[in-house]
């Protein structure tokens, strides 16, 4: 006859013996984690030699996983930099070229105290501004390059006065209203602008193109001395602009000049400066000496 399918334990010693040391470990197991819980509140320090050794024991996976981690702010940090380098590019090349304007503009002053010593035995300083407003509009698109101020007759604006950004020079004013005036930008046909090359000199107009750009036409026809990449400054000759403001960078030699790119955009201007006209210095009256007869 086939034993039973649910045969208890009491039929089988070995069942039961299996039985009896799983029970006692669990209880010894038991009672071992509660002396230990209670000598670890007793007596912290008892177990000190064992976190220690546990801990050496774990430190190179700690290790690992930190490294891990470090790697991971790496790679984090690498894509985070990788969407921020367009944003980053154009700030860099926004400052590169306010340094560059910059460096012209020493340039060109120290040109022009220079021949005046050499002349006149005279230094200028630059006055303060008449006002700093917004630039609250301009056109792009037409044949007439006119631009808007938010300053007038209140802020003591006047027709004539000229306008300019950190950039260089953008044009002058053109008519003045209580609280806004109309400016003629250096990029209109109207505008012709006395200037030299910051270099060493070379004097030419600047004339308005219409298209967003100049053309500079120099004084003395002859062998054509421009080259692409010179800079042009106001020379302050006629009054009106002061010497030394940037104008802008020779892009195409022709004939007898330049075709030129405006260094101050109206577009990306947006505050300016108002300063008042440019009034020459005339020389000092040569008394003459009467012969001594």
């Amino acid at each position: 006859m086939a034993p039973p399918a649910n045969r208890r334990s009491g039929f089988s010693r070995r069942a039961q013996y299996t039985m009896f040391i799983s029970y006692f470990a669990g209880v010894a197991g038991v009672l071992l984690g509660v002396v230990l819980l209670v000598v670890s509140f007793v007596q912290p320090e008892a177990f000190s030699g064992l976190r220690n050794v546990a801990a050496d024991v774990t430190e190179p996976a700690g290790h690992a996983t930190s490294t891990a981690r470090a790697k991971g702010k790496d790679v984090f940090g690498t894509i985070s930099g990788f969407f921020k380098a367009g944003s980053e590019h154009a700030r860099l090349e926004r400052e590169l070229a306010v340094a560059k304007v910059r460096l012209v503009e020493a340039t060109a002053i120290q040109l022009e105290n220079r021949r005046l010593k050499g002349l006149l035995g005279l230094s200028q300083q630059a006055p303060r501004p008449i006002v700093v407003t917004r630039l609250t509009s301009s056109t792009a698109a037409s044949t007439r390059r006119i631009a808007t101020l938010a300053s007038g007759e209140n802020d003591r604006v006047r027709k004539g006065m000229p306008v300019r950004s950190e950039m260089g020079l953008l044009g002058r004013v053109l008519d003045v209203g209580r609280s806004s005036s109309r400016v003629l930008l250096v990029t209109d046909t109207e505008s012709l602008v006395p200037v030299r090359r910051a270099t060493d000199g070379v004097p030419a107009f600047a004339q308005g193109s219409g298209d967003g750009g100049i053309r500079i036409k120099l004084i003395n026809l002859g062998l054509n001395p421009l080259h692409k990449g010179d800079v042009f400054v106001t020379s302050g000759s006629g009054g009106l602009y002061r010497p030394g403001a940037p104008m802008a960078i020779v892009r195409e030699v022709t004939r007898d000049g330049a075709m030129a790119q405006v260094l101050a955009n109206p577009s990306d201007a947006d505050y300016v400066i108002v300063d008042d006209t440019f009034a020459p210095t005339p020389p000092p009256a040569i008394t003459p000496v009467p012969d001594s007869q």
